[in-house]
C-alpha cells in the first residue's frame, strides 16, 4: 500500500491535478488498485454542474491513468522517467460520480514494449462500474522533449 506522500515521489502531479489518494495494492509492472476519495471541496465542483455536482469524466480517466503511471514508475528501470498519456480507446462512462463517493480504480498492464504500453482500467463506486477503458502511454525522461509517437499511428 502506498500513501499519498509515496505517490508524490513516483508521479510529477501536484494539487489540484494529483487525483489518486492511495494505492491499495501494487504489483509493479503488472497491476494496481488505487483509491480516489471525491469530496465537495474539489476545485472542479465550483463550475461542473453547480447545484448538481458530478465529477468530470475526463478527471476520472486521468485518475485511472495516474494509477497506471504508478504501476510503471514503481519499477527501478523507469526511475526518473515520466509516463505521458498517449491515447484512450474503448472508454465508457457508466454512471456519475458524486461528492462523497470513493472510486476504487483497478488497472492492469495489457502490454509494454520499449517506451510504449497500454493498460486496461476500471473505476467502481460501491462495486458498481462508473468508467472503463484502455489507456496508452509513452515513457520518456523529463529532461528530453516529450516526443511520444504512438506505435498505433
Amino acid at each position: 500500500m502506498l500513501k499519498v506522500e509515496e505517490i508524490i515521489n513516483l508521479l510529477p502531479h501536484r494539487y489540484p491535478f494529483l487525483l489518486v489518494d492511495r494505492i491499495l495494492e501494487l504489483e509493479p509492472g503488472k497491476r494496481a488498485r488505487g483509491l480516489k476519495n471525491v469530496t465537495i471541496n474539489e476545485a472542479f465542483f465550483q463550475g461542473h454542474f453547480p447545484g448538481e455536482p458530478i465529477m468530470p469524466g475526463v478527471l476520472i480517466i486521468e485518475a485511472m491513468a495516474q494509477v497506471g503511471g504508478v504501476i510503471l514508475m514503481s519499477l527501478p528501470a523507469y526511475e526518473g522517467n515520466r509516463a505521458y498519456f498517449a491515447g484512450m480507446d474503448k472508454v465508457r462512462f457508466r454512471r456519475p460520480v458524486y461528492p462523497g463517493d470513493s472510486v476504487i480504480i483497478d488497472v492492469e498492464v495489457l502490454w509494454h514494449r520499449g517506451a510504449f504500453g497500454r493498460v486496461r482500467a476500471e473505476g467502481r463506486v460501491g462495486g458498481q462500474l462508473v468508467a472503463e477503458g484502455e489507456l496508452s502511454y509513452c515513457l520518456t525522461r523529463p529532461e528530453r522533449e516529450a516526443k511520444c509517437v504512438s506505435p498505433d499511428s
